[in-house]
């Protein structure tokens, strides 16, 4: 009896122990760590922000004396972008934010005090990755559209009828042309949340057909996900539209 009595409560301390275990896993699965260094700075309060119903909120915040590190620890259910905002202490009025794609895990951000957004190099997640890839290309697209908008002011300036008509024909192929990349590259990276983060932030108004064909090659994961869930219902309002 004593022998049985040992046996039930070493099995139920082994039962304790592994549902701890599986907790803490858990729960240590479901968090982002938000660590890194703002080189030059002394003084300052920074903030982790994301957006909730269509508002930007303050997840957390701490205040920089001395050291320029920092760590933000949050709970996280699926990849999505989140804001690193900086208000300094200096008496500088200019206020800095950086965009980072963050998920689970640990995301690290370094940069410099004098250009926070710009120098920020980050690390730790493969969404953030694909959307520095992106925004690389999209600089470009950007840049020649500044160029093409410059040409044809000139041109309206100087009357030049058939210019213009040029101008205006290769921005609007720019234009289609970005649509495209954006597109495809939402297709190329179906099991990641960028995918449906990018149909929602730059060609939401895309062709029906072409929104479709990328819900179609989501992966359960990413169908579930936060942009995933609004991209699909995007879709069903976008149907119910052309239906009426």
């Amino acid at each position: 009896m004593l022998k049985l009595k040992k046996y039930f409560l070493i099995t139920v301390l082994c039962s304790l122990i592994f549902s701890c275990n599986q907790k803490e896993k858990s729960n240590s699965e479901d968090l982002m760590i938000v660590k890194g260094s703002i080189k030059g700075l002394r003084k300052g309060k920074l903030y982790l922000q994301r957006i909730k119903d269509t508002m930007l909120i303050n997840l957390d915040s701490t205040y920089v004396d001395g050291s320029p590190d920092f760590r933000f620890k949050t709970p996280i259910k699926t990849a999505e972008v989140f804001y690193l905002y900086l208000n300094k202490d200096d008496g500088d009025s200019l206020n800095d934010r950086i965009l980072f794609f963050g998920e689970k895990g640990t995301i690290e951000i370094n940069t410099l005090l004098k250009t926070f957004e710009s120098s920020a190099k980050i690390s730790g997640s493969k969404n953030q990755e694909l959307l520095q890839k992106y925004q690389s290309m999209s600089r470009k697209f950007n840049n020649r559209n500044l160029d093409l908008i410059r040409d044809l002011y000139v041109a309206k300036a100087e009357k030049k009828i058939e210019r213009v008509d040029t101008l205006e024909k290769k921005i609007a192929n720019l234009l289609k042309r970005r649509y495209l990349y954006t597109i495809n590259f939402a297709a190329q990276n179906p099991d990641q949340n960028i995918a449906p983060y990018l149909v929602l932030t730059q060609v939401f108004d895309a062709n029906l057909i072409l929104l479709d064909s990328i819900a179609r090659k989501l992966t359960d994961e990413v169908r579930s996900s936060k942009y995933g869930i609004e991209f699909l219902n995007l879709l069903e309002k976008r149907r119910e539209k052309e239906r009426n």
